[in-house]
């Protein structure tokens, strides 16, 4: 990996920036003045083509161009991007999660080549406090071919995996110094498969993806940690299980699960901050739905189908990522082929009202996030080969392209980690 070269350098950057501000703005630093001397860092995981002689899975057009998990140093002020490095890896990392303390990395590599029996593999590494570099710890089968999405329990003892090719979710150990053990529990899907035309599907949308088999396609805890939930797409269906903190095993809810309309595919989910409301949305039938979440119970009540698109929209689209900005005021959802990014307002009860939405300046939108501060968001045009910044009208929910674009071969995600604030 490429060092960072942080110490003189930052200083410099720091010092330069104190001398240009004005005196009033300089009053109010001190207090933030040792935190600025160490980098805002970005995590990239993008799908790569194979280092040596391992063909992995490619699970969408282009074929890989990404490197494995690139780097980057974040300006704080104008939310541009830096290359600072990358951890070379051509298994497709496409899914990251930090620990909460920020020492330690997990990826989803989306690939379906170890072993006889076709699984894909989650790897662990450590994160250097001082400058963000990544070391591996270990790599681990991730109980099924294609692992698509990794989430950290609330406890920090857990890895949730969701795998979209092999369809099932698997629970991984995380072991005291941050290594990753076998599987404490796998959970195959099994049921009817949805429709290839979704229910609520576009006029004259063609957009058929993922009711060939089951196809999990993530997997995460509740606020609590009780509950874990995961969405199957070609089964239409939310799945809620107990989970077993102790031993790190799922047991069906009552009801196991809850079914969307046939062949509309639910794809991602992300609770609202005050954990009574869910929002789902649908890769084809290109829609967010509102739940009522019953957190004693595990249970999910839908109350609201919406569009992810503007009125009047026809033709091909596939949905992507969800979610509700750090406030609780906003809802944000990822159109691909359209090629932007919805914006709802939460009213008093949770439901969404449509405001609008913003092009993402590149090719298919696969994910986006909000920087630590929520005033940036930064969206991965995966064919494209780019992640576009965006300013955050905090008031209105409004994006507005800052003009910076950063070049990253299919990005598929992007998580951000503040070294000011790992303890040291």
């Amino acid at each position: 990996m490429t060092p960072l070269g942080r110490s003189r350098r930052w200083f410099l950057k720091a010092s330069a920036a104190l001398a240009g501000t004005s005196p009033l703005f300089a009053a109010s630093l001190p207090a933030q003045s040792k935190e600025v001397r160490l980098p805002l860092i970005a995590y990239v995981g993008t799908f790569s083509s194979p280092l040596r002689d391992v063909l992995p899975t490619q699970v969408d057009l282009p074929p890989g161009n990404g490197r494995g998990i690139h780097l980057f140093e974040v300006n704080r002020a104008s939310g541009a991007m830096t290359p600072a490095g990358m951890y070379e890896l051509g298994t497709s990392p496409g899914c990251l999660a930090l620990n909460a303390a920020g020492t330690r990395l997990y990826s989803a590599n989306e690939t379906d080549h170890l072993g006889q029996d076709k699984q894909g593999t989650v790897s662990a590494f450590s994160i250097d406090r001082a400058d963000g570099r990544l070391t591996l710890l270990n790599t681990v089968g991730s109980g099924g071919a294609g692992p698509t999405y990794v989430s950290i329990h609330p406890s920090g003892r857990f890895l949730l995996v969701a795998n979209y090719f092999g369809g099932s979710v698997a629970v991984l150990p995380i072991l005291p110094a941050g290594r990753l053990g076998n599987a404490t529990d796998v959970k195959n899907d099994a049921g009817k498969l949805g429709p290839t035309k979704a229910t609520n599907a576009p006029a004259g949308s063609f957009a058929i993806s993922g009711h060939d088999r089951t196809h999990a396609h993530m997997i995460q805890a509740d606020p609590s940690g009780r509950f874990v939930l995961h969405v199957d797409l070609g089964l239409d269906r939310i799945f809620v299980w107990k989970f077993d903190e102790r031993t790190g095993v799922l047991a069906p809810n009552d009801p196991p699960a809850v079914s969307l309309p046939p062949g509309d595919g639910p794809r991602h989910f992300h609770f609202h901050p005050d954990g009574r409301w869910f929002y789902s949305i649908q890769e084809e039938g290109s829609t967010i739905v509102l739940f009522d979440y019953d957190a004693r119970a595990g249970r999910l009540t839908s109350r609201q189908t919406i569009s992810t698109l503007p009125p009047g929209f026809a033709g091909s689209n596939f949905c992507s990522e969800i979610l509700v900005s750090d406030d609780g005021q906003f809802v944000y959802a990822g159109n691909r082929l359209h090629d932007s990014i919805g914006i709802f307002s939460i009213g008093p009860n949770g439901d969404l009202t449509y405001r609008g939405e913003e092009w993402t300046r590149g090719d298919y939108p696969r994910s986006f996030n909000f920087d630590p501060t929520g005033q940036f968001l930064y969206c991965c045009n995966q064919r494209a080969d780019n992640i576009a910044v965006f300013r955050v009208n905090r008031r209105t929910g409004g994006l507005q392209f800052t003009g910076h674009y950063t070049p990253v071969g299919n990005p598929s995600i992007i998580v951000f980690l503040d070294l000011a604030k790992v303890k040291r």
